[in-house]
């Protein structure tokens, strides 16, 4: 698996690509600045491109803007975006508009070698990843007539899963509950949150988003 790295820190792509290399990747590009990783990109045909979301020369939001236009022009790359703080309306800036192969997490989960490699192989095969503080964020935003106030703790719990990208077994073996427990909790936060229930996993994390953006903060 073939992976580009855009970070303005020497340090921080040698770093991360030592990391990829020794979880069996092949590191096939590292850059400096947004204009340098679309010519890479254009380049190399990586299966999954790694940004820094604040780059030269702005430190704004080139790295975000370099990989929408990367999704736009190469839909078969993946996109993994990190950032140093959270950030939820740039992360849903990446996930909307039927995203897949997506993915936003904050640069502290890349010392977690693991499930940073894991996290890359997911956005390769086509998921959606979302750092789980981000979520958080998300769900406890106060809005005016809430509807996720409805929920229980533990509905809120699965729901925080599902934004992840977890399926209902990874849901089951994280909560220790049993499989129709989650799957009742499911039913019933698609039926409080009046959200359609769907068996794609892209469709359901991008239906527990739209819901989470559908009204202004209170």
């Amino acid at each position: 698996m073939r992976v580009v790295i855009a970070d303005d820190s020497l340090l921080f792509r040698e770093g991360l690509a030592r990391v990829l290399v020794d979880a069996g990747f092949e590191v096939a590009g590292q850059v400096a600045d947004a204009e340098e990783l679309q010519r890479c990109v254009d380049r190399e045909l990586p299966d999954v491109v790694i940004v820094d979301i604040r780059m030269p020369p702005g430190y704004s939001t080139e790295g975000l803007v370099a990989a929408q236009s990367i999704r736009e022009r190469h839909p078969g790359t993946g996109v993994l975006v990190l950032s140093q703080y959270v950030e939820p309306q740039y992360a849903m800036s990446l996930l909307s508009s039927g995203a897949t192969a997506a993915g936003y997490l904050l640069k502290d989960r890349v010392a977690e070698l693991t499930e940073f490699a894991e996290a890359v192989r997911r956005v390769a095969r086509g998921e959606l990843l979302i750092d789980p503080a981000v979520v958080r964020q998300l769900l406890d935003r106060r809005r005016k007539h809430n509807p996720i106030d409805q929920l229980t703790e533990r509905e809120r719990d699965v729901l925080a899963l599902m934004a992840q990208g977890r399926s209902n077994q990874s849901i089951t073996d994280t909560l220790v509950l049993s499989p129709k427990t989650v799957e009742a909790h499911v039913r019933a936060i698609f039926r409080k949150l009046e959200l359609q229930q769907t068996a794609d996993d892209h469709r359901r994390v991008l239906a527990v988003l739209a819901f989470l953006r559908s009204e202004p903060t209170g």
